[in-house]
Order: C-alpha cells, then sequence, then structure tokens
C-alpha cells in the first residue's frame, strides 16, 4: 500500500507520542477520574482492600452526596485557614515575581560585557531547582539532614533584608504593613529562585519587539520612560498573561504550601476520600481565580493586527 510522505510524517510523528499518549492515559487520567470519585464515597469506608479499594458510595452509606465538600469545608479545622493563607501569599508574591521578572529582563536584554553569563545566572535555578538545594541556600538546612552549624547557616542567610528593615523601624509603622512586608522580603530568596522562566518569556517577547518600532521611537524623540510605557509594555503584554497563570499555578502546585502538606496528611491517615475532596475543592477555587484575573489583565492586552 502506497502513503504519501506526507502521511508518512504524521504517522512517524503519532508513533513517537503513542507512549506518551498510552501513559497519560493509564497513569495520569484514569487516576485522575478515581480521584474524583473518591469525593463522593464514604471515607470511613475507603481503606485499601484486597485487589484495590473498598468503594462505598455515599448515598448507598445513606450520606449525602456532598458530604466530603461539607467536611471539608465546615468539619476541618485547618483547611480553610492553610487555603487564606496560601490565597494572601499568592497574591502577594505574584505582583512582586512578575514585576521583578520584566525588570531583569529588561536588563539583560541590553548590549553589555557578560551578558551571557548573567542569562545563565538568573536562570540557573530553573536548573538546580531541587527541594534539598533550595532548602539549604534558603537557610532550611535541617530540613535536609545535614550539618545545621551557626557557620553553616550564617553564610546561607536570606534574612539580612528583613533585619535591616526592623533595625530601622519600618515594621513598627504599621501591624498590616508589616506583615506584608515582612512575607515578602524573608522570602524574597524564594521570589528570586521563581522568576527564572518568567525572565525567559519576557526576554523572548523583548527580542521579538520590531526594530522599526524602536527606530520610530527613536526618530520621535522618545525617552527610556516613554519608550517602555509606550512600546516596551504593549509588546509584552501578552507574555505577562502568560507569566501570570505560570506563576499562579507554580505556587499553588508546589508541595511545600500549606494546602498541600494538608492533603498530603489527609492521605496519610488514609483519609483519601477527604484528601480527594480538599484537592478538587483546592483546584477549583484555584481555576476560578485565574479565570477571573484572566479575564481582567486581557481587557487591557495589546495584541498586535498584521
Amino acid at each position: 500500500m502506497k502513503i504519501s510522505y506526507e502521511r508518512r510524517k504524521a504517522l512517524y510523528g503519532y508513533g513517537f507520542i503513542s507512549v506518551w499518549l498510552l501513559g497519560t492515559l493509564l497513569w495520569f487520567l484514569v487516576p485522575l477520574f478515581e480521584s474524583l470519585c473518591y469525593c463522593f464515597m464514604d471515607n470511613a469506608q475507603l481503606k485499601p482492600d484486597v485487589g484495590g479499594m473498598c468503594k462505598v458510595w455515599l448515598w448507598n452509606a445513606g450520606q449525602s452526596m456532598f458530604e466530603n465538600f461539607k467536611y471539608v469545608f465546615a468539619g476541618d479545622p485547618e483547611y480553610k485557614q492553610d487555603l487564606l493563607i496560601v490565597l494572601k501569599d499568592t497574591a502577594i508574591t505574584t505582583p512582586m515575581i512578575l514585576i521583578f521578572s520584566l525588570f531583569i529582563a529588561v536588563i539583560l536584554n541590553q548590549k553589555f560585557k557578560g551578558r551571557g553569563f548573567a542569562r545563565a545566572i538568573f536562570f540557573l535555578p530553573v536548573i538546580i531547582a531541587t527541594g534539598p538545594v533550595y532548602n539549604i541556600i534558603s537557610g532550611n538546612i535541617t530540613s535536609t539532614g545535614a550539618d545545621s552549624s551557626a557557620q553553616f547557616s550564617t553564610l546561607f542567610e536570606t534574612d539580612i533584608v528583613g533585619e535591616l528593615l526592623e533595625f530601622l523601624g519600618v515594621m513598627k509603622i504599621n501591624s498590616h504593613l508589616s506583615d506584608m512586608i515582612n512575607s515578602v522580603v524573608t522570602n524574597i530568596f524564594g521570589l528570586i529562585w521563581s522568576s527564572g522562566i518568567q525572565i525567559l518569556i519576557f526576554l523572548a517577547a523583548l527580542q521579538n519587539i520590531p526594530v522599526s518600532a524602536k527606530e520610530a521611537a527613536s526618530m520621535e524623540g522618545a525617552t527610556a520612560w516613554e519608550y517602555f510605557w509606550k512600546i516596551t509594555l504593549p509588546y509584552v503584554s501578552p507574555m505577562i498573561l502568560a507569566n501570570f497563570i505560570y506563576t499562579v499555578i507554580d505556587s499553588f502546585t508546589k508541595s511545600n504550601n500549606l494546602v498541600m502538606e494538608r492533603v498530603l496528611s489527609k492521605q496519610l491517615d488514609w483519609d483519601y476520600a477527604h484528601a480527594a475532596s480538599m484537592v478538587w475543592s483546592y483546584f477549583a477555587i484555584v481555576m476560578l481565580v485565574v479565570g477571573i484575573v484572566t479575564a481582567v489583565i486581557n481587557r487591557f492586552i495589546f495584541y498586535e493586527v498584521e
């Protein structure tokens, strides 16, 4: 049977991704659907059994269909509190990461000696962003099992900014402002560590600004400040939305945030139905937040029309 060249190339492509498709179906989509089913099963009877899990639907156990979700938001003493803390921290850190990433990308887009090395430095956390490495550098050495001697901890101390602001008396101006400043400065290294991908995306957007736009702005005598607001920001605005979505999802899916830790603790206690309900509630809230902010940001995005 004769097959055209285009058809053969398409078959080669399907052949390369066939293993990935099979793995996605068996080890992602099927467990994902099963975890959704756990939300509507009796938590007391949902335990490991011979040949699988012992599963009893809530309505067969004489309970309400949303009994597990009621427990998550009304019965669990920590979930709502942890959720509010995570949402608050994400609302504070996300704008900081986006502003810092755009600022560094604008600098790295300039021509100067050692530009390649500087770009590699800011992208390095993406390559070595493992849990033990981050914990050691951020000063949380005891969690890795390493020697937590005073000299080693001082070497990787990252709260110098917070101590300086406290020494200057800035932390005593307002309690709410102090809490916000403290949450930012104590995690300043984490903000920088989480900006590698965003810097790379912004840098790619900056390099795609047409040369004609730069020449026109230069001929009109635009200052660097005017060029940033009139040319740079409109052209990179689509990437602001992309980086926002990436940053929010990355923040919400970190295994060390309070909600994820609560879910994992429930799972270790064999409360699978409650853990699944927490995860799916968390997912729905995250998607709602991302959808609302995306709709708002999308109104201010500049899309180039050819």
